[in-house]
């Protein structure tokens, strides 16, 4: 798909326009993967089926790990989704390897039609400093057009954005995270429909990113730190239970 775009975009713009181009603001599908496309029509079923949910995340595979069981109790996440979002009739609505590209042409192919929730949960970011290497300075306006998409598609619900979440994958990668969440916590400072939160530092232990905190290291084969484990969505879901129940109700 990635190269479909970009071939596009060759033969429909001029060079100076193409200069000018960011791929993480672009709306980019990734409906050639049969697994995604398998998923995006069943969140479409699940919207349809979910009409009053109070509550939607939106995001990549961190998001979609909330209904993971993995049987090794590191690895149970539901738990933690029934207890901190189930009773709002939350729709997760995260995708494994999205962008925030790929999130874009989400909302603007229905994922959020008909639905009207009191609270958007957005954590993105964290793929576009992986395989598609978007640095901060592409990511930081492409996370910003996901939450302006969201605040149009959603007019009544109140945005909580979070800071992309630490991993450790390079140097470059926390480079790009920590100049990302700075840019968004500046940005959205004092805007009344948008709360930014950086809970990075609950994954953190001595300062670091702690890895038996995470689901990754402890694979086999390991892969690096990039999923939180249950006990780190718990603690992400009780920080943000706050700001939960202030938009979503009891």
């Amino acid at each position: 798909m990635m190269r479909r775009l970009l071939t596009a975009l060759a033969l429909a713009l001029p060079l100076a326009a193409q200069a000018r181009v960011n791929l993480a603001e672009a709306p980019i599908d990734r409906l050639d993967l049969p697994i995604w496309q398998s998923h995006w029509e069943g969140t479409l079923d699940d919207a349809r089926d979910h009409p009053d949910a109070k509550i939607v995340w939106l995001g990549d595979s961190i998001s979609y790990y909330w209904k993971r069981q993995g049987g090794h109790g590191y690895d149970d996440i539901l738990p933690v989704w029934d207890k901190y979002y189930a009773p709002y009739d939350a729709l997760d609505f995260g995708f494994i390897g999205d962008t925030t590209a790929n999130l874009i042409w989400r909302l603007d192919h229905g994922q959020v039609a008909g639905l009207h929730p009191r609270l958007a949960i957005i954590l993105i970011g964290a793929n576009n400093f992986g395989r598609v290497h978007w640095d901060a300075a592409m990511t930081i306006p492409g996370i910003e057009a996901v939450v302006s998409n969201a605040e149009r598609r959603l007019p009544g619900a109140h945005i909580l954005l979070l800071g992309v979440l630490p991993s450790i994958r390079s140097p470059w990668v926390d480079a790009q995270t920590k100049t990302t969440n700075a840019a968004l916590a500046a940005h959205y400072a004092g805007d009344p429909r948008v709360t930014f939160m950086d809970v990075g530092h609950l994954l953190e232990t001595n300062g670091r990113t702690d890895p038996s905190l995470f689901v990754d290291p402890r694979l086999h084969p390991p892969e690096p730190a990039l999923h939180p484990d249950a006990e780190g969505m718990g603690r992400i879901a009780a920080a943000l239970a706050p700001v939960v129940r202030r938009y979503a109700g009891n």
